[in-house]
């Protein structure tokens, strides 16, 4: 058994286990890798920055597998990203009874420097073209709708709403960003602009690894970089206009750069 054996079944190929393999390896490695990633010269990551998921599952002495590096981050939780007040305003933000619902999952997140100012970078990762075109649907309603369920599909709802406005009011361009349609890039939009809100700087990036040919039996993989951005602007349209990608914006005194980005990441050690 090695290490993708030790991964949940559904997630052992495409972009689960290549963003693993990107965060894996020695501090200083991960950094520059990052780094060159997201290549803006505002942009630095150092050793001393945290992330998450922080590499592969490891093998215990007992023939056991750790995967707890294998975590992905949820900034309303995860305690290396957000200050404790911050977290709880993203959360109530977002959910009106947090309980066990769930908010947002990042493929990675790590903390940065942008101009010499703690910040953070936000990652949404895909191996193939149908990862986007399955996502452009909205947000389904809980199976087991309860008064609960109910008032947080609304409250969603409402962030979403408010972080259009506020980006419509940044940018000068309009948005049409909703919990209805396109979900997963709705909420990521919305998420980047309400933590610039409260105080630090954003880089969102849309990664796409590049050939992964594994991925040939639920989608098309991306064969190079131009070939991607393609398909992250068609995908980004009905949302707002492609000349929101690749600009510095600023929020409430706070960068703002939402990103395209690929690299090609085999899956080996």
């Amino acid at each position: 058994m090695n290490w993708v054996e030790a991964l949940p079944a559904n997630r052992r190929r495409g972009s689960f286990p290549r963003c693993l393999l990107f965060m894996h390896g020695e501090r200083p490695q991960v950094a520059a890798r990052l780094e060159r990633l997201i290549d803006l010269r505002e942009v630095t990551v150092g050793a001393e920055d945290v992330w998450m998921p922080r590499g592969i599952p490891q093998m215990q002495t007992d023939g056991t597998w750790d995967t707890t590096a294998t975590e992905e981050a949820k900034l309303g939780e995860a305690s290396d990203f957000l200050g404790p007040a911050q977290r709880e305003a993203v959360t109530n933000w977002w959910l009106a009874f947090p309980g066990p619902a769930n908010t947002p999952n990042w493929d990675i997140a790590s903390t940065c420097s942008v101009s010499g100012e703690r910040g953070l970078i936000l990652v949404e990762a895909k191996a193939h073209d149908a990862e986007l075109i399955k996502e452009s649907i909205g947000k389904s309603r809980s199976k087991q709708r309860s008064e609960n369920s109910e008032a947080n599909h609304e409250r969603i709802g409402e962030a979403i709403r408010s972080a259009c406005v506020g980006l419509e009011n940044v940018t000068s361009l309009p948005w049409r960003i909703s919990r209805d349609t396109h979900y997963q890039m709705s909420n990521r939009f919305a998420w980047a602009w309400k933590v610039t809100t409260l105080g630090l700087p954003v880089v969102l990036v849309y990664v796409g690894f590049l050939r992964a040919e594994e991925m040939r039996d639920k989608g098309r993989s991306f064969a190079d970089h131009a070939e991607w951005a393609r398909i992250v602007e068609a995908h980004s349209s009905p949302l707002f206009p492609t000349e929101v990608w690749g600009r510095q914006w600023t929020i409430r005194g706070q960068s703002f750069f939402p990103l395209i980005r690929s690299c090609q990441q085999p899956l080996a050690v």
